[in-house]
């Protein structure tokens, strides 16, 4: 039986997985990015757990991390078309069905990265923060 931290994940990729871009999770970038734009999954950090003793909880700000790339002409218009159907997929369900107490994602800090012989990239690294608490930090 999966732990919830990699329930939360994988509730995580599936709600992705319903926008138009192709998701990936915790995949190398591929050689060529899809038209409509790629998103990659990383599973980040837990960091530090907050510790209830009683009953004994661990309370987590788990930061994953989503990679988004577009490539073309118009990147920056859809950059900013992929970034916002991010947050809307998130506000959508914010606990995961349930799974989770909270999703939050942080504002992007977009870059432009050339490619030699094509046309360039516009990426960012997306941090989202997932609230969650288990009774075991391994499990």
């Amino acid at each position: 039986m999966p732990s919830p931290r990699e329930t939360i994940l994988t509730a995580l990729h599936v709600r992705l997985s319903t926008l138009a871009a192709t998701v990936l999770r915790g995949e190398v970038l591929p050689e060529r990015v899809p038209a409509e734009g790629l998103l990659i999954l990383r599973d980040g950090e837990p960091g530090e757990p907050e510790v209830m003793l009683s009953p004994l909880r661990y309370h987590y700000q788990h930061r994953a991390e989503i990679e988004a790339v577009v490539q073309g002409a118009a990147r920056d218009v859809d950059f900013d078309t992929l970034t916002a159907s991010i947050g809307a997929a998130l506000a959508a369900d914010r606990t995961l069905g349930g799974l989770c107490g909270w999703v939050e994602a942080e504002a992007p800090r977009p870059v432009d990265l050339p490619v030699e012989g094509a046309a360039s990239l516009k990426a960012a690294v997306i941090p989202v923060v997932l609230h969650y608490s288990t009774a075991d930090p391994l499990g």
